[in-house]
């Protein structure tokens, strides 16, 4: 599932100028926040000629990438208000296609009306819906409530349990389902104009039959199919298209759950709240799903995947994305430490999962307990752990030989890692080329005094060190992946051989074990 939160074009919004020809040049300039020419990036202003196109244009190819993103059954939702929805409906009906169209859900954020508006409060905003293939989606429904349940009784003592009961006519009328029926009190009734019977005359009478035809406490209502609770092909309840405040929360209430979470500090100006994304989980998402969020903003998310996993067992993994864009000097998150929303993010997914899992301890005193779905868990078992990447450049540094003095250039290369980054940067990089997932388990050993990444489970192994030895490639062979051997990668520094036949020797040395001959990796 993709949950997105974009800039709602108010006027004064940030605008993402974005440069497809030197994608990562422009993002290192826009963390500096300046163009070009050093000047500082300005709102899309309503005076603007491109208003809306400069909008929809940085919109169409995030929206466009969302879609390869997401799988056959999957489903995106976007909140927008009434500057661009219809505009945002425009190109959503063109990038997944009208018949993929789901819902547009009004959202009720505000509770109270604002009097200095001059003509209308606006109390809602919108949360347009699409899948990826409408005929893959599964709706999972909400939860069922003990109101909604207190719906269903049983007043004839039926052996099946309690049931309620709905009308038997349908619009528009089917001519071969008018027909007259006589009710216990002997009334003769027939459909209303216009209308005829759900049912055909054989389905009624089996239906009659099997006592799942209601006429009235007295016998001589208009008759009605009795829908039992136990037969209910779903347990949840198909959701509707206005979700209010009352349900999933407001921006108020939002706000000032995450002022508290941040120790009073106002840190956010819009935050959408935990409920309401929640929900959307709730409809779409099955246990060990991946929500992907790329206007994260404050991570509520992130939030609301914990909270939801804390509530029914779950395992679904958040990817959260956000620009590094700078706080206001002398707002309450710049001076609470907070330089830029990427930090609030960080920090809000922080104190969300250790105050999630507090609160779990607390509810369970501790001990093993039954989540919503009758699953065994353990408090301490609860997963709220992160990994925070930004993009930059390379950790190897790229060929830009001086042709004028090209042999410093040779000896300056000799090493061709940038001194400024960590193993660890060199790691993932690696791990990206390679075609590994970031979420992979990272161990480091030492073995025969250097230091060597096993990720994986020994599918790919990383060693950066110097002086590598016959030894230390024998010890590491003990380490190979005890399945997919096919798939066994090791990667060394070029240079950390002392000669090409220390070189030479590590190669036939893996090669022997299994290693495949372009599986063999130098940087």
């Amino acid at each position: 599932m993709i949950y997105i939160d974009p800039p709602y074009n108010t006027g004064n919004d940030f605008v993402y100028p974005d440069d497809y020809a030197d994608n990562l040049g422009n993002y290192l300039r826009m963390t500096g926040q300046v163009d070009d020419a050093g000047k500082a990036y300005s709102s899309n202003t309503e005076n603007n000629g491109r208003y809306h196109s400069d909008w929809l244009n940085m919109m169409y190819p995030r929206l466009r990438l969302a879609r390869n993103l997401l799988r056959d059954d999957g489903a995106i939702f976007i909140s927008i208000d009434d500057n661009e929805a219809s505009n945002l409906r425009k190109i959503c009906d063109e990038i997944f296609g009208e018949t993929n169209f789901v819902a547009q859900i009004i959202w009720e954020r505000a509770f109270a009306p604002v009097n200095l508006m001059k003509q209308f409060s606006t109390s809602h905003d919108y949360i347009l819906v699409y899948a990826k293939n409408v005929d893959d989606l599964v709706c999972y429904g909400l939860l069922r409530t003990s109101e909604a349940d207190d719906r269903y009784q049983n007043p004839d003592n039926d052996p099946r349990g309690v049931w309620s009961s709905s009308d038997m006519s349908v619009g528009p009328a089917v001519q071969a389902n008018i027909y007259p029926i006589t009710t216990p009190s002997g009334r003769i009734v027939e459909p209303p104009a216009g209308r005829s019977w759900r049912l055909s005359k054989n389905a009624f009478l089996e239906r009659l039959q099997d006592n799942q035809i209601w006429f009235g406490e007295d016998g001589n209502g208009v008759p009605r199919i009795k829908r039992f609770l136990s037969n209910l092909r779903k347990e949840g309840i198909t959701p509707m298209t206005v979700w209010k405040f009352t349900e999933v929360g407001h921006t108020q209430d939002a706000k000032k759950k995450l002022n508290q979470l941040f120790g009073g500090h106002a840190i956010f100006d819009y935050p959408k709240g935990v409920p309401l994304i929640h929900r959307m989980l709730s409809l779409y998402t099955k246990s060990d799903a991946i929500i992907l969020d790329f206007f994260s903003g404050s991570a509520t998310t992130a939030h609301a995947v914990m909270q939801l996993n804390a509530e029914d067992g779950g395992h679904r993994r958040f990817i959260m994305v956000q620009l590094p864009e700078p706080c206001k000097e002398g707002s309450e998150a710049y001076k609470a430490g907070y330089k830029t929303i990427c930090d609030i993010g960080k920090e809000r997914i922080r104190r969300a999962g250790e105050k999630i899992k507090t609160e779990l301890r607390e509810k369970s005193g501790g001990q093993t307990t039954l989540d919503g779905s009758g699953t065994s868990m353990n408090p301490d078992d609860l997963d709220i752990g992160f990994k925070v990447f930004k993009l930059d450049t390379s950790n190897i540094l790229a060929w830009q030989p001086d042709t004028s003095n090209l042999n410093q250039t040779l000896t300056d290369y000799v090493d061709n890692l940038d001194p400024n980054r960590s193993e660890l940067d060199l790691v993932y990089e690696l791990m990206i080329k390679e075609g590994l997932s970031l979420t992979e388990q990272i161990e480091e050993r030492t073995i025969a005094g250097k230091n060597i990444y096993s990720i994986g489970c020994g599918l790919l192994q990383i060693c950066l060190d110097d002086h590598i030895t016959a030894a230390l490639v024998r010890e590491m062979v003990n380490h190979k992946p005890e399945e997919n051997l096919d798939a066994w990668r090791v990667i060394f520094k070029d240079n950390g051989f002392a000669s090409d036949s220390d070189k030479l020797n590590a190669r036939e040395i893996l090669k022997a074990a299994g290693l495949a001959e372009d599986a063999f990796r130098t940087i």
